[in-house]
């Protein structure tokens, strides 16, 4: 666990950035689509564009910037580092370069977006039809199964083709379409919309009569399929290895995992709010649902801004009891087995904290299926007198926690309550809690202590980088 918490920095420094995933040379055009970017652009009209790339393609950036510019005559800024996940658009660095659109490249989670307009740009990775038919063939031998073909987003420029060679043989088979944003109008009966994904469902069972083949590497987008649609059996083709497989994760074991997560929910008494996105429609909705969610629970809650999530980062926050994270639907299921504190949903919070909420085997990632209006909120029920509340026993513990929900009229304590005498002039200066807690520490970072630290002379320190000093390996005097 300690390691967890630090570390030399060592394999940080030596780490390179190859582009692995680039595109050949001389294939920009087509593998950025600079023909459909440029229209975007010059169809908007405008002047300053940031351009996001993830690490890996980041070896292409300065020339699709240059020939960008060169099309469309405005001006391309490149955002070195992103907020938060490379998957998710970051309007906060691009409104930092006063841009007025955002070009997207690489995969994406597709969450929609508040204010900048967005052309997201796969990058069209080659897939080879005819290994991934074949394969589709041998994981679904039966010719009237129903299966349901997903993909990771870079592939979606071959799915057209592989759609055209497999729709003859399979009659039931039913293809998904990439959709960027919230598309028009209300869901159609029988059709699924999530994910970015939008697909019709024909069978009479409805999704749970179908299986689900996924073309793309194993990551977190499979991850959050198979979570959410744990009733379907999973099937995967890897276009860069060409091996298939039918999907052997335990969902059974995951949601295990989770539901435990949820009982450590229950038993918290401070609850720390990650905001993980500043650009995903809704974040700020879905923020005060939680804060009213865990007053009306008795819990106090901290919302904290630390960029992307780390052990290091959470283990400074000792008085937070559990974390939930607000991000995108793909990096919400974050693995905190190596945090101090667990990490989890905001749906894991709901059936932790709502009493009206039950589990039914269904998982929700997307936090916006929370919100009211959406087609997974569930309403507050009455608040109960602490008196005839049901005892409730924690499953972790074994204690007594409380149970009942507080009454929504009660006024909210205020967040500072404690008076204390702060000078000599016996003028009095409100201590709030958390103040308390962190004057109680015994270490609290560093401090100036002016007038307290001897003075002394300046010396000449080491030299060279961290990794590697000047003076390494010898002794010192």
């Amino acid at each position: 666990m300690a390691t967890a918490f630090s570390s030399d920095g060592e394999a940080a420094l030596r780490r390179e950035l190859g582009p692995a995933a680039a595109a050949p040379r001389g294939q920009l055009d087509g593998f950025y689509e600079m023909g459909q970017a440029a229209a975007f652009v010059r169809g908007g009209g405008f002047r300053k564009v940031a351009l996001q790339f993830p690490d890996e393609l980041l070896a292409d950036a300065a020339a699709v910037a240059a020939r960008m510019e060169a099309a469309t005559g405005a001006e391309m800024y490149i955002l070195g580092d992103t907020t938060y996940g490379s998957c998710c658009v970051d309007e906060v660095a691009a409104e930092h370069a006063g841009a007025e659109a955002v070009l997207h490249y690489g995969p994406a989670c597709l969450s929609p977006c508040r204010k900048l307009p967005v052309l997201h740009i796969f990058g069209q990775q080659p897939l080879d039809i005819g290994c991934c038919a074949e394969a589709f063939r041998e994981l679904y031998p039966d010719r009237q199964s129903r299966v349901v073909v997903l993909n990771d987003v870079i592939y979606a420029h071959a799915m057209g083709e592989l759609e055209q060679q497999l729709c003859p043989e399979y009659p039931n088979i039913v293809f998904s379409r990439v959709v960027c944003g919230d598309p028009p109008g209300p869901t159609l009966p029988g059709e699924v919309r999530q994910f970015g994904r939008q697909f019709p469902v024909e069978a009479p069972g409805g999704l749970q009569d179908y299986a689900m083949f996924y073309v793309g590497a194993e990551g977190l987008a499979l991850t959050s399929f198979m979570l959410t649609w744990n009733q379907c059996p999973f099937s995967s083709f890897d276009p860069a290895t060409g091996c298939s497989r039918h999907e052997t994760f335990n969902v059974n074991r995951a949601l295990m995992r989770r539901l435990y997560l949820v009982e450590r929910a229950r038993d918290a008494r401070v609850v720390g709010i990650l905001v993980g996105t500043l650009g995903v429609a809704g974040y700020l909705a879905v923020l005060q649902h939680l804060r009213e969610l865990l007053h009306r629970a008795g819990k106090r809650s901290y919302t904290l801004a630390v960029g992307k999530p780390n052990p290091a980062k959470l283990a400074n926050f000792l008085e937070v009891d559990i974390f939930v994270l607000v991000a995108c639907a793909q990096n919400s299921l974050l693995d905190s087995s190596d945090f101090y504190r667990p990490v989890v949903t905001p749906y894991e919070l709901e059936l932790a904290c709502n009493p009206a909420r039950e589990w039914t085997g269904n998982y929700l990632t997307d936090f916006r299926d929370l919100l009211p209006g959406a087609c997974a909120h569930v309403e507050l029920p009455p608040a109960v007198p602490a008196a005839e509340a049901v005892p409730d026993i924690s499953l972790i513990t074994g204690e007594m926690r409380a149970a009942h929900l507080c009454d929504p009229s009660a006024p909210q304590q205020p967040p500072s309550t404690v008076l204390a005498c702060r000078d000599q002039t016996r003028a009095l200066a409100e201590i709030s809690p958390a103040a308390s807690f962190l004057e109680s520490r015994s270490w609290r970072g560093l401090e100036q202590q002016l007038g307290q630290t001897p003075i002394s002379k300046a010396v000449q320190g080491r030299r060279g980088i961290a990794i590697a000093y000047e003076d390494e390996g010898r002794e010192q005097p």
